[in-house]
């Protein structure tokens, strides 16, 4: 018994530790799965047996649904943690907190379940438990609607935005889901984001681990981005916002609007409250919030690899705002510390959470202590110099908080439900048409309990790359230093012999390698390719390439019902490629203090003799994508149309150091 409590899940050991104490505990509440289970129990319940039961039943729920420590990267070092605390890119990231329960959201651009939602209880240790966003634009935004702003047509085409067939067809690098803003207000949670090709749009919920409302448009204006609502104590709400300068034609100045007490429309038109030329260049990412009766908002500033952070302050919340540094690199390592969210806890305690872009790998998030001086400024990291400028610090004390256990995000995969996993995103929105989840792949002879089926999908016409594919399904890189292996099988329509149907797996960004099985005319190969410039339009080069053996599929047993009174149709002759993908992700060192991601791929027929398909001495150095870090996963597509497709077949893939 000690032993199986010292292994078990925080849910399990709290569980054990009511039946040792011979149920004689009056209340438990533990959150299991999606579900916030409420068991009271007094100590001459008639029905020991059945609690009991119940309780191991619980204990399965809890152990099933519990994150584990990544194998890649753990923050977690006892009574300290070291940053970043998510070493994985949560681009301009923001939390709540309700209770002593902390949520986090960020930008997830074209990524698909978008607004990814992350929970924690000690603001080390965090997991991912939904999206807020599974479809765009939405059905609510509503193009008759006046524009407030129409912006200047910079960096988009000109004319309308992208709609919902763009959206659906050809992914959309860099645009939708920027900035956002997460809070909890009368009982709801709250996120609000900008689009700087349509305005600012709103999603709202009561359970932020279940299904959020659809968007709803609160102002049509192009350019606007990076908003955070505010509801005062008087019941009044405004809504804070920056510009796109690449859609407005201006930047470095900050708005705020009066808004409807119910979040769902601004009141007025928005209005400039405080210009960042002369010595806060490139002011973005507002976050909103009132102290002490004071206003304050908290921006970036001086762009996204170089700056600092900044907090403005007024008595009013139209200004006009004071301006104060409060935390810049300094002597530290950390380039660009800011736009982030502050914390406080139930305990009084003050925290800072923010990214540093680290090129490829993305913008990954650091916790920073913060505290307030007598004049009513914050400093966030340490004021190493005394001179009211914070520095982050790399390591820390913990915070005051109870923890739920030492995890990170999900990123390995057994493929064991009927739904994807939370790590994984669309690179565009998602068809129903795109995957299967096989969870009786075991009966059926494979190597796993599960598996995950892609379906080779039709790509558009003039389809250059993977850059052009919607369908690719990534996950962020989890550490500097990582692998990723893959077990998969490829079987392609027999009706598209030798048409070039294919699938693999990809390290994605604006330029990008991948280990493709393809369906040639001389059989199945397996190749290495490299793309740069995807996003332009450029070509594959192919650098290496193998072929592969593949096995007849057994004759499947309801052959024996097909008609023989009719000329008789022979069923399809499945074919299938077994293959071990692998992916090693190394930092290489250069001038600065972000490493390069340097990439070799792996292959094995058998899983245990892996061989360099490029070459022993050949790396490809990754780039980042259109606002977000390189990405890895599958893809798996056809170029000649056919009604119906072959598949990839992935029965696990392990993320380890």
């Amino acid at each position: 018994m000690a032993e199986f409590i010292r292994k078990g899940t925080s849910g399990q050991k709290y569980i054990i530790f009511a039946l040792a104490k011979r149920l004689q505990i009056s209340h438990i509440t533990r959150h299991v799965g999606e579900k916030l289970i409420n068991c009271k129990i007094i100590s001459d319940m008639k029905h020991p047996m059945t609690f009991l039961t119940t309780v191991l039943t619980l204990s399965i729920a809890v152990s099933a649904s519990a994150q584990q420590p990544s194998q890649s990267w753990n923050p977690d070092r006892g009574t300290e943690y070291v940053n970043p605390v998510l070493n994985a890119d949560y681009s301009d990231p923001d939390v709540c907190r309700v209770g002593d329960d902390f949520y986090m959201t960020s930008s997830s651009f074209a990524c698909f379940p978008g607004l990814q939602i992350l929970h924690s209880t000690d603001l080390v240790n965090w997991e991912i438990i939904g999206a807020a966003l599974t479809d765009y634009p939405g059905p609510h935004w509503d193009d008759s609607r006046a524009w407030e702003t129409t912006g200047q047509n910079l960096d988009a085409p000109a004319g309308c935005p992208p709609g919902a067939k763009e959206w659906r067809t050809v992914p959309q690098h860099g645009n939708g889901v920027w900035a956002p803003a997460i809070r909890y207000h009368d009982g709801e949670f709250y996120i609000y984001c900008g689009d700087p090709d349509r305005g600012i749009f709103m999603v709202k919920t009561s359970d932020p681990r279940g299904r959020w409302s659809d968007p709803v448009w609160v102002v049509k204006a192009k350019g606007y981005i990076d908003p955070c609502p505010l509801w005062d104590e008087d019941g009044k709400a405004y809504l804070s916002h920056g510009c796109a300068g690449s859609r407005a034609g201006l930047k470095s100045v900050l708005f705020v609007a009066p808004m409807s007490a119910d979040g769902t429309r601004l009141l007025g038109p928005s209005r400039i409250v405080y210009d960042g030329h002369e010595t806060q260049p490139t002011i973005e990412g507002t976050k909103f919030y009132k102290r002490n009766g004071l206003y304050y908002i908290f921006s970036p500033t001086g762009g996204v690899p170089t700056g600092w952070q900044v907090v403005l302050r007024s008595e009013s919340p139209f200004g006009p705002f004071e301006e104060r540094v409060v935390m810049a690199q300094g002597t530290s390592e950390t380039n660009g510390p800011h736009q982030g969210a502050w914390i406080e806890t139930a305990a009084g305690e003050d925290w800072f959470m923010h990214f540093q872009d680290k090129d490829a790998y993305g913008r990954v998030v650091h916790l920073q202590p913060m505290s307030w001086s007598e004049d009513g400024w914050p400093v966030i990291g340490v004021d190493r110099d005394g001179d009211g400028v914070g520095e982050p610090v790399m390591r820390y004390r913990k915070p005051a908080l109870a923890s739920s256990g030492v995890f990170q995000p999900a990123e390995s995969d057994e493929f064991t439900s009927t739904s994807l996993g939370l790590q994984w995103q669309w690179h565009g929105v998602p068809s129903p048409y795109w995957h299967y989840m096989d969870t009786r792949a075991r009966e059926e002879g494979t190597n796993g309990i599960g598996a995950l089926r892609l379906y080779t999908v039709d790509q558009t016409e003039g389809w250059r790359n993977l850059a052009d594919s919607p369908n690719l399904l990534l996950q962020k890189t989890p550490a500097d230093r990582f692998a990723v292996t893959a077990k998969v099988r490829f079987i392609p329509n027999p009706q598209l012999s030798a048409r070039g149907e294919t699938c693999g797996l990809v390290l994605m960004g604006q330029d990008y390698a991948a280990l493709k099985l393809v369906d040639t005319p001389e059989g199945i190969v397996l190749q290495y390719v490299e793309c740069f410039n995807a996003l332009k339009g450029s070509s594959e080069a192919v650098l290496a390439e193998v072929p592969m053996d593949s096995q007849s599929l057994p004759t499947p047993y309801s052959n024996v019902y097909m008609s023989t009174t009719v000329p008789p149709v022979a069923p399809l002759a499945y074919k299938a490629t077994d293959a071990y993908l692998r992916l090693k992700v190394e930092p290489r060192k250069r001038e600065g203090n972000v490493p390069e991601m340097t990439a070799t791929f792996w292959y094995s027929i058998d899983g245990r003799k892996w061989k360099q398909l490029h070459g022993d001495e050949k790396t490809f150095t990754a780039s980042p994508g259109k606002w977000i870090g390189a990405k890895f996963g599958f893809f798996s597509n056809r170029l000649a149309p056919k009604n119906d497709s072959g598949w990839m077949q992935v029965d696990w893939v392990k993320v380890t150091e």
